[in-house]
């Protein structure tokens, strides 16, 4: 991609993202969501090849939808009640639509059809913004509608998106894939717990933008995008590869590691607010998760794949690891020690 257009690009989404986290105003916040629409749309396409014009097809038709969505949600309850305030959302009407069109953009289930594909015909970099950054402006909104969203509703589909982000991940093969079914099991532990403590929220996005960083940039660092190049990826960087399997064993929310942390602290809300079917079924829907994880796990560091003999292994093998990766890595891995620290504030 041309510089120029980079920066405009990156620019762009930076706008996008501090206009809708800071206004107030319903046109304003849907202003900054289309923003990012129109931002991220090149950064998709830009390789040109059929698989990424899909899939920018089909993120400019969903997101279009539910911006759409979005800003019909604001004009109804401007009409019954006058207000424009975010915060402000008292109809009924409104808060059903509003829930349905965040859960469009964030890809909760029924809607999550689109976001694997999309990251499928991506590259890893876009695949990471979209994973991450594209997700926080429809967060931040959730985050200052917390008290007027359907409850019954989100708490349907956010065990959904629990069940089918593990259930899915199983059979793949493609990493991008696996990563956006994780993505979606993510945003159901978080979207069930946003109406009782949205500061829990806000801590679960910011660990797993940390541990799904980490371990994009592993992957674009050796290249990997398959499970049999994932297999044979300890050939280039063994280090790196030592390290993937930690950050792994910590998306998947392992006790050693600071993946355990959100994951403890939501099923221990749970069940003050009640709801220990709810925690408990969370609880065990996330072993499907493990499962893959632990896979890729396996994949990567401790097992040779079957056509070990056909692999001829480097003759140099880079030991150094981007100074980058190793803080996330540390932060992904290390961090649980200064759990009480954090743990005041929520």
């Amino acid at each position: 991609m041309n510089p120029y257009a980079k920066l405009i690009t990156m620019t762009s989404l930076a706008l996008g993202t501090t206009i809708t986290i800071s206004s107030n105003h319903w046109a304003m916040a849907w202003t900054g969501l289309e923003i990012n629409t129109i931002a991220i749309i090149p950064m998709i396409s830009k390789s040109h090849h059929p698989r990424a014009i899909e899939a920018t097809i089909k993120y400019f038709l969903v997101q279009a939808a539910a911006s759409a969505s979005i800003l019909f949600s604001s004009l109804i309850n401007a009409w019954s009640t006058g207000q424009w305030d975010i915060t402000q959302l008292t109809n009924p009407t409104s808060c059903l639509l509003l829930t349905t069109a965040i859960a469009m953009k964030l890809g909760l289930v029924p809607f999550h059809f689109w976001f694997p594909e999309v990251l499928q015909g991506s590259s890893l970099t876009t695949a990471l913004l979209l994973s991450t950054a594209m997700k926080f402006p429809p967060i931040a909104i959730l985050l200052l509608t917390s008290n007027s969203l359907n409850p019954p509703l989100l708490t349907l589909m956010a065990i959904a998106s629990a069940a089918l982000g593990g259930w899915m991940g199983l059979n793949q093969t493609q990493l991008r894939k696996i990563l956006a079914f994780s993505s979606i099991s993510h945003l159901g532990w978080m979207a069930i717990i946003i109406i009782y403590t949205p500061k829990l929220t806000l801590l679960t996005f910011l660990l797993y933008t940390i541990l799904t960083s980490t371990i994009f940039f592993s992957l674009n660092t050796s290249h990997t995008t398959k499970l049999s190049t994932l297999m044979t990826s300890w050939t280039k960087n063994p280090m790196l590869n030592a390290t993937l399997l930690l950050t792994l064993l910590s998306l998947a929310g392992l006790p050693p590691f600071i993946g355990f942390l959100p994951k403890w602290l939501i099923i221990q809300e749970l069940t003050k607010q009640e709801m220990t079917p709810t925690a408990l079924t969370l609880a065990l829907l996330s072993l499907l998760s493990l499962f893959f994880y632990l896979r890729l796990a396996y994949s990567s560091s401790i097992t040779l794949p079957p056509n070990s003999i056909n692999q001829t292994k480097h003759w140099y093998t880079n030991k150094n690891i981007n100074s980058l990766i190793a803080i996330l890595t540390s932060l992904s891995t290390l961090l649980l020690p200064l759990s009480p620290l954090i743990l005041p504030t929520i």
